[in-house]
């Protein structure tokens, strides 16, 4: 390879692939707006039912929109029995995720608006939001009936009544959540709707630059979330918080891990420069919820792993490293009684909102204004044959 070649083996990194206004990120002030509002305001006043409507209809919903809303939720969480049997046929040992990402396009079977979003008819943006909604309220039902049918019990019909986040937590555990844990997994999808162009939102965004529906872009995000450099950090929060076990452990385990080139799992972003604003959201929640269930131990450990982790950090490297929102959800979903293998799809349960949206947006609001599908380029790097193309030998000669 010629020395002089540039690599731009860049992942994207700093590059702005699409215009969007559905999410900003300010890395450095540590600000996360969707469609314009702080999300510190909205965790604090809003459910995830509003940010559904806002990221799909650009506004928040008047009172009369926000109930027809989980009506239409509520009915689309009705499943066709096709789909349980289908899940019934699955070793139960089968990861979630790749549950989740094998369940997603069977739903087009359920859908009367999937597909039209490709003609020309004026109404089919409406179609599309409304395959949004199916995505939205049939991906807690499959992952709440999969963790059932894997412990080998019936997944329980949708309760009547409960809004989105409690009617996952009663499908998932067969009992209708306290009123603050459920007010709490609320605000956690909140928290995790959306933001801006990540590995699973591009994923999705590509693959509806095709023109493919929105099941085939969905369940491209879903296989993107499923790696282990995009989703699963908070698992590895929680491993690691049982690893150390108590907090005369930490100091030990910090030394080893930095000593051995390890990380700190839930410390550090991509994009964030000071601290997560999710996770300042989060760790309350987190204290709170281990009072409820009268457990505050892993609480307790991850405000020490932060605090000590973080002055190592400084002591050793200079650096400041800062808390993401991986860190405060482990403990969280720990808490509340969820099994670690669903932390990421718990992720995608949320994120299916914000994905819908950039889907949309890019099929519609930006199809007049760009290229009409992704096609980055590559630099070629093979010079196989040196500065020449190679010459072809016959396979008897080689």
């Amino acid at each position: 390879m010629n020395e002089c070649t540039p690599i731009l083996d860049t992942g994207l990194r700093g590059a702005s692939v699409a215009s969007t206004k559905i999410s900003d990120v300010n890395g450095k002030l540590g600000k996360l707006l969707y469609r314009g509002y702080l999300v510190s305001d909205l965790a604090e006043k809003v459910c995830y039912e509003e940010i559904v409507f806002l990221l799909l209809y650009e506004r928040l919903p008047k009172a009369h929109e926000l109930n027809q809303l989980k009506e239409k939720l509520r009915e689309k969480r009705k499943l066709a029995q096709e789909l349980f049997n289908f899940l019934k046929q699955i070793p139960a040992k089968t990861e979630p995720m790749d549950i989740l990402q094998a369940a997603v396009p069977m739903l087009v079977r359920v859908d009367p608006h999937a597909g039209k979003e490709s003609s020309a008819d004026k109404s089919t943006i409406e179609y599309a939001k409304e395959s949004a909604l199916q995505l939205i309220a049939s991906i807690p039902v499959i992952m709440a009936a999969w963790d059932r049918i894997r412990n080998r019990e019936e997944p329980l019909l949708p309760h009547e009544t409960l809004d989105h986040g409690a009617n996952f937590l009663y499908m998932l555990k067969g009992e209708i959540p306290d009123r603050e844990m459920a007010s709490f997994f609320d605000t956690s999808l909140v928290l995790h709707a959306e933001h801006s162009l990540n590995a699973s939102t591009f994923t999705a965004r590509q693959v509806a630059s095709t023109r493919a529906h929105i099941y085939a872009a969905v369940s491209a995000a879903v296989g993107s979330l499923s790696g282990a450099l995009h989703g699963g950090a908070n698992v590895r929060v929680m491993e690691m918080l049982k690893a150390i076990g108590s907090v005369d452990k930490i100091d030990a385990y910090i030394e080893e891990t930095l000593n051995s080139g390890g990380l700190i799992m839930g410390l550090g972003h991509a994009v964030y420069q000071v601290d997560d604003p999710r996770a300042l959201i989060l760790a309350p929640m987190s204290r709170r919820l281990g009072e409820i269930v009268g457990d505050t131990t892993w609480y307790e450990l991850s405000m020490e792993v932060e605090k000590r982790a973080k002055a190592a950090f400084k002591t050793r490297k200079n650096l400041d490293i800062f808390v993401n929102v991986d860190f405060y959800s482990a403990s969280l979903f720990y808490s509340m009684g969820i099994p670690m293998d669903f932390f990421t799809p718990l992720f995608a349960i949320s994120r299916v909102s914000g994905w819908s949206a950039h889907v949309i947006e890019e099929q519609f609001a930006l199809a007049a204004h760009k290229p009409a599908l992704y096609r980055p380029g590559a630099s070629y790097v093979g010079d196989y044959c040196g500065p020449n193309e190679c010459s072809f030998i016959d396979i008897d000669e080689r």
